[in-house]
């Protein structure tokens, strides 16, 4: 695995094999510290972050290695100047791995087809692979397993995080049933269910889409949802959103639907009254700090995967 681009594009057994790091990495931080001593891991941010930069550069500085924040607000990169092509092969000559959180997922697929070193999406508008090794590393945890378990996503369904959930649910061997307002604009690409029920096909799962929030949340082992204003999405918009999604806002009578175990996960950051209530996410159910504070375990396995 020279990058880590889209789950979509890695195996089953890849990914395991990260989870299975990370656990390692989590319960023997001291093993790893050596790992990136000498090393530089370059951080490119076009979107704004709390939970990606936090994690990455301490994951860095706890593998023995460096890290250094790059603003791309300031930089010459992608803005006319100078080319990401021309960008990344420099960056390359410094740097020894690079992570990227940028708009458009195109821009992060130039980087990768031009570097000479591994390269990381930290977030596109397509993909956001590092946050759901972080899940699965969460549900594993908690659950004890990934295969045969079901996850029920609420919700806007056409962003980054849906699109990974389908991918990395499927190839673990999760069930994933997607409840969405009938609505092209909220709901998962045509073109991403295709490669995600393939996927789901070579690992007998199963993926289903609904615009019934109980019947996607019936029987479920894991309860997901997300912002439903992401950072892309312009503030004149929040009302016609807020009203078109109100239905799937997870409450403690849609949790009563899964099972009496079921866990509640949201990416962060979370409105309180929005996608999800108050005692939903600060209740007993709900493992949202386990999940952030995975991100820094799953993304030091990453790092020391590629690196390798």
């Amino acid at each position: 695995m020279k990058n880590l681009i889209s789950l979509k594009d890695i195996s089953a057994d890849q990914i395991n094999g990260m989870l299975v790091l990370a656990e390692q990495v989590k319960k023997h931080p001291w093993n790893y510290t050596h790992i990136m001593r000498g090393k530089t891991l370059l951080m490119i941010f076009e979107k704004p972050s709390l939970r990606t930069r936090l994690s990455f550069e301490t994951g860095a500085y706890q593998l023995g290695g460096h890290a250094i924040y790059y603003d791309m607000s300031t930089s010459p990169m992608g803005a006319g100047k100078e080319s990401i092509s021309d960008s990344i092969k420099v960056i390359s000559r410094f740097n020894d791995i690079v992570m990227a959180r940028l708009f458009k997922h195109e821009h992060v697929l130039e980087m990768a087809a031009n570097a000479s070193i591994p390269v990381i999406n930290a977030l596109t508008d397509y993909s956001h692979p590092c946050q759901i090794l972080a899940d699965l590393l969460t549900i594993k945890e908690h659950k004890g397993q990934l295969a045969g378990l079901k996850l029920a996503y609420l919700g806007d369904a056409n962003n980054n995080v849906t699109h990974s959930l389908l991918f990395g649910c499927a190839a673990c061997g999760l069930n994933v049933s997607v409840g969405c307002p009938d609505n092209p604009e909220l709901m998962t690409e045509a073109s991403v269910l295709d490669d995600a029920r393939r996927i789901a096909g070579e690992h007998d799962v199963e993926i289903e889409m609904t615009a019934d929030p109980q019947a996607a949340v019936a029987d479920a082992d894991v309860v997901y949802t997300d912002s439903w204003m992401s950072y892309h999405i312009a503030k004149e918009k929040q009302e016609e959103r807020v009203a078109a999604l109100k239905p799937y806002q997870v409450d403690s009578k849609l949790m009563s639907n899964a099972k009496p175990d079921a866990i509640f996960m949201n990416c962060l950051p979370a409105m309180r009254g929005y996608e999800q209530t108050a005692e939903v996410i600060d209740g007993p159910q709900s493992v949202v700090f386990d999940e952030a504070e995975n991100r820094l375990h799953a993304q030091k396995a990453v790092m020391i995967k590629l690196l390798a």
